[in-house]
């Protein structure tokens, strides 16, 4: 037995849709999956939390110990990749001391915000990353390692810090792979 999802047991996760070459861990815990697209080529890994409005197109790879909180919708476009212990968050409790915090609250006593957090093509992110809601992280940038995420980031940039900073351009030579 493979530590992957069979096709048929794929089939009874009741995805919204999934394609060609998908392999899922039998560890990765799935919130809500008929609100969960998957594209061709996709693997996520062990210990992985994939929860709510989730949209990973192909050529993606979700490396152990990430999460993705989709309440408030996550796009992860062709050829995007997350390292391991990456979160993101699209949905985000009121911290000010204003509000009780968490899903056990009723939802007047809370004040939760977000939006959708949008990976394009060519991105990745590196290990124990944190991106907040409401992002941009536009084609072709990378993001070290220990990297808070906290405002959009620009095409083709390497961005690392706790806030994150563009700390140079990225190259493209990686294009010459890719044909449509």
């Amino acid at each position: 037995m493979t530590s992957f999802y069979t096709e048929e047991e794929l089939s009874g996760l009741n995805l919204k849709s999934y394609g060609k070459m998908v392999l899922i861990s039998r560890k990765c815990s799935i919130y809500a999956p008929e609100k969960i697209s998957i594209g061709d080529n996709v693997r996520v890994d062990d210990f992985c939390i994939l929860s709510g409005n989730i949209a990973l197109g192909s050529n993606i790879h979700i490396s152990p110990f990430c999460a993705l909180y989709g309440a408030g919708g996550i796009v992860m476009k062709d050829y995007t990749g997350l390292s391991a212990n990456v979160i993101v968050y699209s949905a985000m409790d009121d911290f000010s001391g204003k509000y009780l915090i968490g899903p056990i609250h009723p939802k007047e006593t809370t004040n939760v915000t977000g939006g959708v957090v949008k990976i394009e093509q060519f991105v990745q992110v590196g290990s124990g990353c944190v991106i907040f809601p409401n992002i941009t992280i536009r084609e072709g940038s990378v993001v070290g390692a220990m990297s808070l995420v906290n405002k959009s980031l620009d095409s083709w940039g390497i961005y690392v810090g706790v806030p994150v900073k563009r700390i140079k351009d990225r190259s493209k030579g990686l294009l010459q792979f890719y044909s449509e």
